[in-house]
């Protein structure tokens, strides 16, 4: 509470006739939005901290919202990524970074807030769920009751406890484990009620939510949202941002709210919308989830910067190139300054250079097979395995680790010079062994003290034939992978292109 002169909803400490015969007496609580605005200022340019290559740059991620809401009503903010949701809850909520670029009036009960008393307005419940995973359901808000409800007695909070779990239905798995990723607790669902439930102890008035559903199935996600239905029935105000709800849940909303770009396109009641985009001409066929047909005109397209020519595909590669080749030269450096010195192989300064120009390249051509794959595959976790197991099989077939190449198949033989590792393991073999003797025994005591190979030069010409005399060939091959897997990777982001485009 902020005092008798603040206009914030009261968070009630207990509930039972004497709250209901309070909000029979009162007027619906109300929560009103209007002209909010939020911009951030960037500093755009390379990852070095030069003035002279840096703009600084104004983006603004809410344009002008405004809506109203009262006690008794939920309201969904639907909208794709990178729409404002989020940022318009944390703004109403008081949880911008930088507050001194927010614009715009919250009242409450049609008394405006000052910024300070946003936080103290509303229930906030994130996205992800901050939970102490070794706890119970029961001791996780028993520990946050106690937290919340300082000048209670521990009876009132055990009362309130159970009061909370019952409305959420968690009384019955009260007592298990919550959980982590590490070791099996309860679930996603029940996850997000102990979040909810959490935020109920305090008796609020209004209860923000970001993305409840995320994560979960469908059958969770409505069951989730039905909840809230009926929290807000209970004479709260619930407002949750979500992405694209299934078509049953169109209407148990109150009120649906549509973003795109930090605009607010579209507030009012769910039929209402259909009557609007249809007076727009945009109309709702039958038996069509009105959500899936609305919202993805309003989608921001991915690769947008390119299409509208801002910049083309070979600016951003080498952008992004001259971006990580610092840092891989640097990791790179350290690695091979470890590893060549600590293993002890052969002392020689120039070796150490070529050794260090070899393992660059092979770094510098693994990024390049990664944006190559990126291009037309945007699975991050496929692109991952298939890059791990691209260069397995060039270990393999290319460096001649299980049999020699020369033993292998003549397809293996064929795709082996294809690989990039086949050119960096002859550099380095040639690079370590060109030069050595070997001794076997002790000549003192063995007279005639042999070794199946004396001279590093023999082994080389037993397992990589003319690898020596191919030395500066190879270094050439190896570093001309780089040109070429940047040439495929600009030809893979054009083809995502016109894919993008035809969608």
């Amino acid at each position: 509470m902020l005092g008798k002169e603040s206009p914030t909803l009261e968070r009630g400490g207990s509930s039972g006739q004497a709250g209901e015969m309070k909000s029979a007496a009162q007027p619906p609580n109300s929560v009103s939005v209007r002209g909010v605005s939020y911009s951030v200022r960037e500093n755009v340019g390379p990852w070095w901290k030069v003035p002279l290559y840096h703009t600084k740059w104004t983006r603004q991620i809410l344009k002008d919202v405004s809506f109203h809401i009262e006690s008794g009503q939920i309201m969904g903010i639907l909208g794709n990524s990178g729409s404002g949701k989020t940022t318009l809850l944390d703004a109403i909520s008081g949880r911008l970074e930088h507050k001194n670029n927010f614009f715009g009036e919250v009242y409450v009960n049609g008394r405006q807030l000052k910024k300070e008393q946003f936080r103290d307005c509303f229930s906030y419940v994130p996205q992800n769920d901050a939970l102490l995973s070794f706890l119970t359901i029961e001791e996780s808000l028993t520990y946050t009751a106690l937290l919340a409800l300082q000048k209670c007695s521990n009876n009132f909070i055990k009362k309130k406890v159970d009061a909370v779990m019952a409305e959420l239905s968690l009384s019955h798995i009260a007592n298990k484990i919550i959980g982590s990723q590490i070791y099996i607790g309860i679930s996603g669902g029940e996850r997000r009620r102990v979040s909810i439930a959490a935020q109920l102890l305090q008796d609020p008035k209004v209860m923000l939510l970001d993305e409840p559903t995320t994560g979960l199935d469908c059958l969770t996600a409505n069951q989730i949202v039905s909840l809230l239905v009926e929290l807000a029935h209970r004479d709260r105000i619930v407002i949750i941002t979500i992405h694209q709800p299934r078509s049953e849940l169109f209407r148990l909303f109150d009120k649906i709210a549509i973003m795109s770009f930090g605009e607010m396109v579209f507030c009012g009641n769910p039929m209402e919308m259909i009557t609007f985009f249809s007076n727009c001409g945009y109309s709702c066929p039958e038996q069509s989830n009105p959500f899936d047909f609305y919202v993805p005109p309003l989608r921001a397209i991915s690769d947008q910067e390119s299409k509208d020519g801002l910049y083309q595909k070979w600016q951003m590669l080498v952008a992004y190139i001259i971006h990580f080749l610092p840092f891989s030269v640097l990791s790179v450096a350290i690695f091979s300054t470890f590893i060549y010195w600590t293993v002890g192989l052969y002392p020689d300064p120039f070796r150490f250079g070529v050794f260090f120009a070899v393992v660059l390249a092979s770094h510098i051509i693994g990024e390049l097979l990664t944006l190559v794959m990126l291009g037309v595959i945007q699975n991050p976790n496929i692109v991952q395995s298939g890059v791990v197991l691209l260069n397995s099989a060039g270990v393999v077939v290319g460096t001649g680790l299980v049999r020699t190449i020369e033993e292998m198949p003549t397809p293996f033989k064929l795709l082996g010079y294809l690989t990039f590792q086949k050119y960096s393991s002859e550099i380095l073999i040639v690079n370590e062994f060109c030069g050595l003797n070997f001794t076997c025994g002790n000549s003192s005591s063995t007279m005639n003290a042999a070794c199946p190979i004396s001279h590093g030069i023999q082994f080389i010409e037993d397992n990589f034939p003319d690898a020596l005399s191919r030395f500066t060939m190879d270094f050439m091959l190896l570093y001309a992978f780089i040109p070429v897997l940047a040439i495929i990777a600009i030809l893979s982001f054009k083809i995502r292109e016109r894919i993008i485009s035809r969608q």
